[in-house]
């Protein structure tokens, strides 16, 4: 099986659990506290693979079901099998990393959710393929307009800081995307120069 498909496969399953466990969903969930004190480092995953309600999971799933396909071959050749694992779980960790550091003695504090991962897949599609069309909200533009438009959006929230989205592991999980791939292969970032200077 895919990786992309079992990890799928593994947020759906869990984050439905979930959904009727509150027991589960509290040991799962980024609560800052339990890392800061009880050394529960799970948690920097494992929120990864709860989400809020179906319409979030869904909207994660999705994204990812159709960029980490197009993204997967690329991480498994430089890295081996497991290669896009790694990616995605570093991309769990890094994206929500900020966040924690912020919150790490507030008990009040929540968070949950793909998002940070899934804009480091985005991202990294981005950097390889940034003309390419996508369907955002049933609108179609190209990938690097979306980009653009998703960085200025998610920097103008997070300074608001209303609200119950997590903009800034969606920003550091978009830095996480591109920075680890262009690392990994220096060849990228001039692709992506090039690819820029000549649309289409």
């Amino acid at each position: 099986m895919p990786i992309t498909l079992a990890i799928i496969a593994i947020t759906c399953v869990v984050s439905f659990m979930a959904f009727r466990n509150a027991r589960l969903m509290n040991d799962l969930i980024l609560w800052p506290p339990a890392i800061t004190r009880q050394r529960e480092y799970h948690r920097l995953v494992t929120y990864g693979v709860v989400h809020a309600d179906v319409g979030h999971l869904l909207f994660n799933m999705f994204t990812l079901f159709f960029f980490g396909r197009a993204m997967e071959p690329f991480y498994t050749g430089m890295l081996g099998t497991l290669g896009f694992a790694l990616f995605y779980i570093g991309g769990l960790v890094v994206s929500i990393l900020p966040t924690w550091l912020k919150n790490r003695d507030n008990p009040d504090y929540r968070s949950l959710g793909a998002s940070g991962a899934v804009s480091a897949v985005l991202f990294a599609y981005i950097l390889i393929a940034p003309w390419q069309q996508i369907i955002v909200l049933v609108i179609p533009m190209p990938a690097i307009v979306y980009a653009v438009l998703y960085t200025a959006y998610s920097i103008y929230m997070d300074r608001r800081g209303q609200g119950n989205v997590n903009h800034s592991a969606h920003l550091w999980g978009a830095a996480y995307g591109v920075l680890f791939t262009i690392v990994i292969n220096h060849r990228v970032l001039p692709h992506f120069l090039d690819a820029l200077m000549h649309p289409g």
